[in-house]
């Protein structure tokens, strides 16, 4: 019996962009700060692809994540929360939710719990919460956002241990920086799509850092990675750890869940691999690359540059 189906026919146009993804630079991409004024036609592609994306599917999931929201507001506190905050933020807004997880409606909406579970289970990180107030630490280089996306258009945010005193600037600052820098770079639907990259350079990592890392410190470092932001986190490097940092790993290890654990890569100092992901032109010096290190204010203004719409 000959077999059955359906089957869609695919234009000359859609194989030359999937051929193009397959051969990126990071000279494809557009600009990392600020709002995208244009998708490539690449990234367009690959948001239908790899996401789900079409215009068709974005009308329909906006409109049934709307649903999900009012149903959600007659029911616990977190549900209540997720109303009050989006019930009338634009559709723009939404889509952000969407994308992080693939257009999976009922798997959005529950990011959409986490996200105010998350202010709700932390408030320390959120109080008073201005691109202001967490200017001085950006401008420490913590962390660093490079000013080019990689070759596969995500976002690369670069946190360097080496010098960091707990004490001037505490993990809990180090991470009201990146709620801060993750709300203004989620602006960008070609970041949206693309999500980010975190590159750790833990060389200068020590013993007064491992102990004076509490563990609920990581805890909430995980939180926040994981179903707490409408961001796509697609790996995360670890480059020259010393022996010891294991001990610090093994404690974040069982908040992570199995995606999460995948994407993390630890390199050590052998950078084989790290290099075939990163291109060592757009790397700076102080990890591994051959660019300048980077100018932290300049990237701060950056930042900042257009009007604040962080949530």
């Amino acid at each position: 019996m000959a077999a059955t189906g359906t089957f869609r026919m695919v234009s000359e146009e859609e194989q030359a962009m999937r051929a193009k993804l397959e051969h990126l630079t990071v000279k494809d991409h557009g600009p990392v700060f600020g709002p995208c004024p244009k998708l490539p036609a690449h990234t367009v592609q690959k948001a239908k692809d790899e996401l789900n994306e079409t215009e068709a599917r974005r009308a329909a999931a906006l409109q049934e994540l709307r649903g999900l929201m009012k149903e959600g507001a007659g029911g616990d506190d977190t549900g209540k929360l997720v109303q009050e905050r989006f019930g009338d933020k634009p559709d723009a807004l939404l889509l952000r939710f969407l994308r992080a997880r693939k257009f999976e409606v009922a798997r959005a909406h529950e990011l959409m719990r986490g996200y105010v579970r998350f202010r709700k289970d932390y408030p320390e990180l959120f109080e008073n919460l201005t691109p202001e107030a967490v200017r001085s630490t950006i401008e420490a280089g913590y962390p660093v956002v490079l000013p080019s996306r990689d070759k596969y258009g995500r976002v690369v945010l670069l946190f360097n241990i080496d010098n960091w005193d707990l004490e001037e600037i505490t993990f809990d600052e180090v991470l009201r920086a990146y709620c801060v820098i993750l709300e203004k770079l989620l602006e960008n639907e070609e970041t949206q799509i693309n999500g980010f990259v975190l590159i750790e350079n833990f060389k200068g990592f020590t013993m007064q850092h491992a102990s004076g890392i509490k563990t609920a410190e990581l805890k909430k470092m995980v939180d926040m990675l994981q179903d707490s932001f409408p961001a796509r986190f697609k790996a995360v490097h670890v480059t020259h750890q010393p022996w010891y940092f294991t001990t610090t790993y093994n404690v974040v290890k069982p908040f992570m869940k199995a995606k999460l654990l995948e994407r993390v890569f630890v390199h050590g100092d052998e950078l084989d691999t790290y290099f075939k992901e990163f291109d060592a032109d757009m790397l700076p010096s102080d990890f591994d690359g051959k660019a300048p290190v980077a100018n932290y204010q300049g990237l701060a203004s950056k930042i900042f540059a257009s009007e604040d719409t962080a949530l």
